[in-house]
């Protein structure tokens, strides 16, 4: 019993300090996987700020469009059916004279 106690006197201020580098270079990697994780959120949420911005900007833009000009765009609309067939019957008249 004695010589285990030699022993183990003799082998766990050794097991100490690899239990201590060993706990220490778990949470050295541990704090770099946080950090790592931590930059790659934020990173994902600026792109997605960016993006909710571009959204944004561009809604109001269609919000400007629809209530300045809603009307005018309706008739614009018209006006381009309108181009449109006279356009048609032109070609047919045109077709038809060269025939």
């Amino acid at each position: 019993m004695a010589d285990l106690t030699g022993i183990i006197a003799v082998i766990a201020p050794f097991a100490m300090v690899v239990g201590i580098v060993w706990v220490s270079s778990r949470a050295k990697l541990e704090e770099k996987r946080l950090n790592s994780t931590a930059e790659h959120s934020a990173e994902k949420a600026a792109q997605y700020a960016s993006h909710v911005k571009e959204l944004e900007e561009r809604l109001q833009v269609l919000e400007r469009i629809v209530t300045d000009r809603g009307y005018d765009i309706a008739t614009q609309i018209e006006a381009l059916r309108d181009t449109r067939r006279v356009e048609s019957r032109l070609e047919t008249e045109n077709v038809e004279r060269n025939n």
